[in-house]
């Protein structure tokens, strides 16, 4: 299993979401994507949508000058 990490610092909602998706998408089943993301409501939403569409999110730990670090392992995706 891989480990990556996506910066998206800045991306406005929707977008950091679809960018999270097209990049897991582009992972194998079971590796680890850090996401770098704004506090807030891009944190509970990616979240959210990333379980919703089948990942587990392992964790949110608060990052240095208002970020947070998502830790979501990729799994198998829902056709919704």
């Amino acid at each position: 299993m891989a480990e990556f990490n996506l910066d998206l610092r800045g991306v406005a909602c929707p977008m950091n979401f679809v960018k999270t998706r097209l990049f897991l998408d582009k992972v194998q089943e079971g590796d680890l994507v850090r996401v770098l993301i704004d506090a807030g409501e891009p944190v509970e939403s990616v979240s959210a949508s990333c379980a919703q569409d089948g990942h587990l999110v392992e964790g949110q730990d608060e990052a240095p000058e208002g970020h947070f670090m998502l830790q979501i392992r990729k799994g198998r995706e829902t056709n919704c």
